[in-house]
């Protein structure tokens, strides 16, 4: 029969595993050689064939996007687009806002020496700080969003800000401890969530990790959910301060989020 000689032979003798390992490896070979970091400014008009392809909902939610928004910036698939996007999207508004980069620029200068009085070994932290800062002082008058965007292209000190941004979130989490431990699944303590789901490259984050970011950083974040329930995007605000109306929070990020990606948002 033909579905026998087509049948699935499994052979003992070979490593299954390496074959899947190289498959993933090829497919993050092409979405790299495809996708930029950290893409150039699209409209809605630009990107819905792409959206609506995958559900015909989408339509109408990026119709429901347009009333808001007037671009997006698109990030790659990696697992770190959370912190790639919010990065970017952040630096990207300080250009505009000296007040609040100087606030920023003091806030994570002092970022080393907490993260090391929480344990962090200083010689594994000082160079993601040293190009951390860097990154941050390019935004200083007369920043451009030009050589944000070659920057935040640029693997290694893109993921030295994300990897960096990660650290941050960590020690946040493992300094409130007692706040957030009833927040975290699978019987583990803060820091080993920290260590398996914060700190390593590719892991995607969650609600928890937002609600940290916002808080150490003390940056708004607002989030238009779109999934494939109802015709609209659901959006919530995740507020540096405990206030619960998000009518007095102004987002200083919007991002994008399908599931399992964020993007950047751009309010009219």
């Amino acid at each position: 029969m033909a579905s026998e000689q087509h049948a699935f032979a499994y052979d003992p003798e070979k490593n299954y595993d390496e074959d899947i390992m190289a498959q993933q490896r090829q497919i993050e070979k092409e979405i790299a050689e495809t996708q930029p970091l950290v893409s150039g400014l699209f409209t809605f008009d630009d990107i819905v064939e792409e959206y609506t392809s995958e559900d015909a909902v989408y339509r109408h939610k990026i119709e429901d996007l347009k009333t808001r928004y007037a671009n997006m910036r698109k990030t790659r698939g990696d697992g770190n687009c959370f912190f790639r996007a919010f990065g970017f999207a952040f630096l990207e508004s300080l250009i505009k806002d000296p007040t609040d980069y100087s606030r920023f620029l003091e806030l994570v200068t002092k970022s080393k020496d907490e993260l090391i009085a929480l344990g962090f070994p200083q010689f594994t932290l000082e160079d993601f700080y040293d190009t951390f800062i860097d990154i941050v002082k390019q935004v200083k008058s007369p920043g451009t969003v030009e050589k944000l965007v070659e920057t935040f292209n640029d693997q290694g000190l893109s993921d030295y800000f994300v990897v960096y941004l990660r650290l941050i979130v960590s020690g946040f989490l493992q300094k409130k401890e007692d706040e957030y431990i009833h927040f975290i699944d699978g019987e583990r303590t803060v820091k080993q969530f920290c260590s398996q789901e914060v700190e390593p490259m590719g892991k995607e984050s969650d609600h928890i990790h937002i609600v940290a970011l916002t808080k150490a950083l003390e940056v708004p974040i607002r989030v238009e959910y779109m999934d494939r329930e109802g015709l609209t995007c659901n959006a919530f605000t995740f507020s540096a301060s405990d206030t619960s109306d998000d009518s007095l929070v102004k987002p200083a990020v919007s991002l994008l989020y399908r599931p399992g990606h964020y993007d950047i948002l751009y309010p009219l």
